[in-house]
């Protein structure tokens, strides 16, 4: 699927584009690191210092280690590439879509709103569509999947984390006896917690790839994993852990969920970064459009370091407004929080339903909320943030239009 180009883009303009690359990863750090910090913040099971630096670092292991090799330079087949007549009009796209993103969750992070990058750089490529070839140049099937996902991802968490909760606080916090039934309970809970986190790395995953594994394997090897690992945690807890109340169980697993959503999030959402200047410079090398382009280690590492640069500097804006300012979070509401936002991401992006990290976590601390009745929830916030979201697909379109037509 190519098209050669009269005139190849220039080093120069692929300079830019790296700078513009390495501000979107930076961008992604400081918005979307409240998917994996803000509860575990919340819930004070770790500091907002803490949070930053462990964040930082995992998310650019996820990035440079597991992040993956290939991309799409085409976020979601939202624009039909034979639209463009050369590719250095292709490459110019990818750049305003590039720009357009990162400005629009620039400008949300610093008003502290999660947005999600995933659903900006897809409003940028709209954006880039029609100010170029109209409205038929776009895949509107897609559209209406991303504006269904808007509804389904903070529902299904929000549902999930509520049921979570709703269960720990009856059976473990509410029982007569809190610290005996969390004793005898809690190997469960360690169980598919590690069963969920191993599955999500295993099936339809770059790793998974490597090792040539499908459903059933992952199956397997994630349940013969998550049964070693909970035998040797739960040893580990019985002869550490002095006082076996709820809070103190959940408040260990709650920091486990948390680093690894860091580590997972910079795995998947590095390709909103390195994804278009990829498909940028493979323009530049051949002079054509490439559907799908290799990702050299290096980008790699440039998405991660971008990433870890903005939590450690802009990751606390929005890490506050999720894990402090909707609902008030203890460990084991915040554990509720993560294992439903990883349950939401595995379930729906392994099903082939859009979803939004960002939208997940979100809506399972709303969950939780609402386990303690609506009152406990702050609406004004919840409305700004669904304004955020619904915003984010037309102001990201539009500013990477602007750019796009000052740019052609």
């Amino acid at each position: 699927m190519r098209s050669k180009s009269k005139k190849a883009v220039s080093f120069y303009f692929i300079l830019i584009a790296g700078i513009t690359a390495f501000y979107m990863a930076f961008n992604i750090g400081s918005n979307d690191s409240a998917n994996s910090l803000a509860s575990a913040v919340g819930a004070k099971a770790i500091s907002l210092k803490q949070a930053v630096i462990i964040g930082g670092v995992l998310e650019f292991l996820g990035a440079y280690l597991v992040g993956s090799h290939v991309t799409n330079t085409i976020k979601k087949g939202i624009i039909n590439y034979k639209i463009f007549p050369e590719a250095n009009i292709f490459a110019f796209a990818l750049f305003s879509a590039l720009l357009g993103a990162s400005l629009w969750v620039f400008f949300s992070t610093l008003k502290g709103l999660p947005v999600s990058t995933t659903h900006s750089i897809i409003g940028s490529l709209t954006g880039v569509g029609i100010i170029s070839y109209g409205v038929k140049a776009i895949k509107w099937s897609k559209i209406i999947q991303i504006v269904i996902s808007w509804i389904t991802s903070p529902f299904f968490s929000a549902l999930i984390s509520f049921l979570i909760f709703t269960f720990i606080n009856k059976f473990f916090i509410s029982s007569e006896n809190p610290e005996l039934t969390t004793k005898r309970y809690f190997p469960f809970f360690i169980f598919i917690t590690f069963f969920i986190v191993s599955l999500s790395f295993l099936f339809k995953t770059p790793l998974g790839k490597k090792l040539n594994i499908g459903l059933k394997l992952s199956i397997v090897y994630a349940f013969l994993f998550s049964t070693l690992l909970t035998f040797i945690f739960s040893l580990i807890l019985i002869h550490s852990i002095k006082s076996f109340q709820p809070e103190n169980i959940f408040k260990i697993l709650q920091i486990f969920t948390s680093c690894y959503v860091a580590f997972a999030h910079g795995a998947n959402d590095v390709a909103n970064a390195i994804g278009p200047i990829a498909g940028i410079i493979q323009t530049y090398k051949t002079g054509m459009i490439s559907l799908k382009t290799e990702v050299p280690t290096y980008l790699l590492a440039l998405g991660g370091l971008g990433i870890s640069l903005g939590i450690f500097l802009y990751g606390y804006k929005v890490i506050k407004t999720v894990g402090e300012n909707i609902t008030e979070l203890t460990n084991t509401r915040g554990f509720s929080v993560d294992f439903a936002a990883a349950t939401t991401v595995l379930l729906c992006s392994k099903l082939g339903i859009p979803v939004s990290t960002t939208h997940a976590a979100v809506g399972a601390v709303i969950g939780v909320g609402f386990a303690r009745g609506i009152e406990a929830i702050d609406l004004r916030i919840v409305k700004k943030i669904i304004y955020a979201w619904v915003i984010t697909l037309p102001a990201s379109a539009i500013l990477s239009s602007l750019i796009f037509t000052l740019i052609k």
